[in-house]
């Protein structure tokens, strides 16, 4: 979650897809709004599920014309046949 936490901050958008499970990746990400800054990340739990799955509750903050913004989600995750976790989906809080 951290890594790709980064890799929003930093505009690394093949990094963002190639952590993104297959099923449920993107063709493309757009680029972020111009002005936008991330202020932190706040992991709130972890939770493995079994072997292969995983949720990470988190908040990220940032801020965009002036209006500060908040993200609050559950993710999953799941590891692939290489022990790396992919992004599956996440469901805002």
């Amino acid at each position: 979650m951290r890594s790709r936490y980064s890799a929003f901050v930093l505009d690394l958008r093949d990094y963002l897809l190639a952590t993104w499970h297959p099923s449920h990746r993107p063709a493309t990400l757009e680029p972020p709004e111009p002005g936008l800054r991330w202020l932190g990340l706040t992991v709130k739990r972890h939770t493995v599920l079994d072997a292969e799955h995983a949720e990470v509750e988190f908040v990220a903050l940032s801020k965009l014309g002036g209006r500060a913004h908040r993200l609050h989600e559950i993710s999953r995750f799941e590891r692939n046949a290489q022990g790396c976790w992919l992004y599956l989906d996440g469901q805002h809080r």
